[in-house]
């Protein structure tokens, strides 16, 4: 089929928005500017995302925004992976493996197993490299025991079985490889899932949404003033308490409190590329780079995913971009393990860059603690920054306690306390993908076509239970079953599901966090436009 028949079916498609879709953004709007909120969260990347459903959980009436779209910086721009943090290992920050290993399980296993995907880990140790095998052998069965062994033991491989799993490894001067066990995700899906459940629990949300201001009772922050960057109106929110989440802008907003705010934070950027593969991969690669850096090539999405860099960045968090630098940099490093034929520059699919948010201070930002730090302004907003992605549970957990123990109960007698609360509450669509994606080619409408086995899989390990729902879209309209483009398996029926469910409100919305299209190099001006023309149908 050529993409050409494939998308001028579509303008025809989805002129109903489908039943139970999510509210107008005129009417969150209204229902924003009329409520009062026990909590504001500034900022929908997942710290926000998650301090949002672990508030509204715990019985809180919450609203959060983000002047751009949910996971639309950061919280989407990641190495997609779940995992302990082996390098923390030589600083001696054991219990924090510890922990770190514990939240990883507990979102892979119980929160979003439809979400997430254990990972294999070779570990290529090298003739005049930074570690030499037997300390490598020894860090990785030690990160496997502060797993409960729950990925196997960790161990030495000779370089010929894992030259088998992967086929790009470069084998000269390599003397042992170190395997381990950790796991990966889509982030952007993972955080969007989250966004759901905060709404399913009763938070009003709305992403392309400005603070122009802050709103002050008796000299404290009270809400919010806000434009909506699509269609220009101007409303606002108030609250009891506010928090600020907004990650490389949280300095900005601080400043809005009070002018005088000094820096509290300072950045560092993280680049990826994304290429094509020229083979199947079985195992991911960590490879060092030094005593403190090890770069990755991880099979992700059916492509390669290498990264990452770590550098100050001063500016505009809006202008991190990746230069010709960050290219040149990760090849290079990448090549240290990988062979140049899967490095070539025509592979490159995608390159993007996030900004870590580190604790303001000196030295490198490569030796910087990935912590949380939670602050209190003059006015009485709360502000929150840094953090991993692995335990963005915990960190919503965490500020709901610092939110509890405010001294004059800011939140009111109302809500349940956070410990009171199931510890593992599962994601949206939680179920086996093996079962979902079994199901979906198996349940199909006679005379009606079969699904393709790649989009059934993508489909349950994107969506879980929900892809039942997208099925039954593509069922009652068959050209909703049509691949967006013959390369990917993503079909329109996702495009519907996005803008009906998902807060979807652009383009880039649709085509980079709630599908693979961009990052695949798929998202063409064809498929944008056929894209917006189903946007404007709503």
């Amino acid at each position: 089929m050529s993409s050409q028949s494939t998308l001028s079916s579509v303008p025809a498609l989805g002129t109903h928005p489908a039943s139970g879709s999510n509210p107008s953004r005129a009417e969150t709007r209204e229902q924003l500017s009329k409520a009062s909120y026990d909590l504001l969260v500034i900022g929908g990347g997942i710290l926000g995302i998650s301090t949002a459903w672990h508030a509204a959980q715990s019985g809180l009436r919450v609203a959060l925004v983000d002047a751009g779209d949910f996971a639309g910086a950061t919280s989407s721009a990641s190495s997609k992976l779940l995992h302990g943090g082996l390098r923390y290992l030589q600083t001696g920050a054991v219990k924090l493996v510890a922990e770190n290993h514990f939240e990883r399980r507990a979102v892979s296993r119980q929160v979003a197993p439809h979400l997430a995907n254990p990972l294999t880990f070779y570990l290529p140790v090298y003739k005049g490299g930074p570690h030499g095998a037997a300390k490598l052998g020894a860090g990785v069965f030690a990160y496997s025991a502060l797993s409960a062994f729950g990925d196997g033991v960790g161990h030495l491989l000779s370089p010929a079985k894992a030259a088998q799993d992967v086929p790009e490894l470069r084998t000269e001067n390599l003397k042992a490889v170190a395997v381990y066990g950790d796991d990966q995700m889509n982030d952007a899906r993972m955080a969007l899932m989250t966004v759901r459940a905060a709404v399913e629990a009763g938070a009003v949300v709305l992403n392309h949404a400005e603070v122009t201001g802050l709103r002050f009772t008796k000299g404290r922050v009270t809400g919010a003033d806000l434009r909506d960057r699509l269609s220009g109106e101007e409303f606002g929110v108030n609250a009891r308490l506010v928090l600020n989440a907004t990650g490389p802008w949280v300095d900005h907003l601080r400043r809005m409190e009070d002018p005088n705010a000094a820096p509290s934070i300072r950045l560092s950027k993280g680049a990826h590329l994304v290429l094509k593969r020229t083979s199947p991969w079985k195992a991911a690669l960590a490879t060092p780079i030094d005593k403190y850096r090890i770069t990755f090539a991880l099979p992700w999405e059916d492509m390669l995913l290498l990264g990452t860099t770590d550098e100050e960045f001063e500016g505009d968090p809006a202008d991190v971009s990746v230069t010709e630098k960050d290219i040149a940099q990760i090849l290079d490093e990448a090549a240290f393990s990988v062979r140049d034929q899967q490095l070539q520059r025509d592979l490159i699919t995608y390159a993007f860059a996030g900004l870590r948010v580190l604790p303001g201070g000196p030295g490198d930002t490569a030796k910087a603690k990935r912590e949380t730090v939670v602050t209190e302004g003059k006015a009485g907003m709360l502000s929150v920054a840094g953090g991993k992605w692995t335990t963005f549970r915990h960190i919503g957990r965490t500020i709901m306690q610092k939110l509890e123990a405010l001294p004059g109960h800011p939140l009111g007698e109302d809500f349940e306390p956070i410990s009171s609360l199931p510890k593992k509450l599962p994601l949206p669509g939680v179920a086996n993908p093996r079962a979902v994606a079994h199901r979906l080619l198996v349940d199909h409408p006679a005379p009606g076509p079969r699904m393709a086995a790649d989009t059934a899989k993508h489909l349950a390990t994107h969506y879980g239970s929900l892809a039942f729902d997208i099925a039954r879209l593509a069922n009652d309209d068959p050209q909703l079953a049509e691949r967006v483009h013959p390369d990917a398996p993503e079909i329109w029926a996702q495009v519907v599901w996005a803008r009906d469910h998902e807060w979807a409100e652009t383009p880039d919305d649709v085509l980079r966090r709630r599908t693979t299209l961009t990052i695949r190099g798929l998202a063409t001006d064809e498929v944008r436009a056929k894209v917006q023309d189903l946007l404007d149908k709503k």
